[in-house]
């Protein structure tokens, strides 16, 4: 792994566990074991490196969702896949904690990667339940759109309850309840 790699991936680790004012350029560059001449010869600084690895975990969340969604199967079978994948619950999602950064969140460069994320999430999710409604899987009453801004939501507000209880049976069992509901459009042609 190249220097300007392990910059990155320090600072996508170090924003996670810490937050923006957490993640010092002394911090990044320990862990990174790369020098300040090294991180100002790749980066204009903190900010620009945070920006590359905000795009970074993005990118990472949608290929990772991706993989998913674009899977075989029905409607309800890919986003229970994506819903029940493996997660560090406790350390929450590495784009929504994020989102709760004063510091990330007060710079609309650093928060347009996180807005375009969560839209782009509800898009792919609305797009999904949409097929699956057209090929007669699930319910017409099922509003995409609506259902995909939920699952979001459920998602985020699971990670911030299991971290708040020190478990990650919180998030599981809104997982859970989200899945019945979803269950519950399902048709039986």
């Amino acid at each position: 792994m190249d220097t300007m790699e392990r910059l990155i991936r320090s600072t996508q680790e170090l924003l996670w566990e810490r937050g923006y004012v957490g993640t010092s350029p002394k911090a990044i560059q320990r862990r990174a074991e790369a020098g300040q001449g090294s991180m100002y010869h790749h980066f204009d600084g903190k900010p620009g490196l945070a920006l590359a690895a905000v795009r970074r975990s993005a990118g990472e969340l949608r290929a990772e969702a991706e993989a998913r969604f674009s899977a075989p199967g029905t409607a309800i079978e890919r986003i229970t896949a994506y819903l029940l994948r493996e997660r560090e619950v406790l350390r929450g999602c590495p784009i929504g904690r994020l989102a709760q950064d004063p510091d990330i969140v007060a710079s609309e460069e650093l928060r347009r990667p996180l807005e375009e994320t969560f839209a782009w999430l509800r898009g792919r999710l609305a797009g999904v339940l949409a097929e699956g409604r057209a090929r007669g899987e699930l319910s017409d009453g099922l509003v995409p759109e609506e259902v995909a801004a939920t699952i979001v939501a459920v998602l985020q507000g699971g990670y911030v309850v299991a971290r708040a209880a020190g478990s990650a049976e919180p998030f599981d069992q809104a997982v859970g309840g989200l899945l019945a509901l979803l269950r519950a459009h399902v048709t039986l042609s």
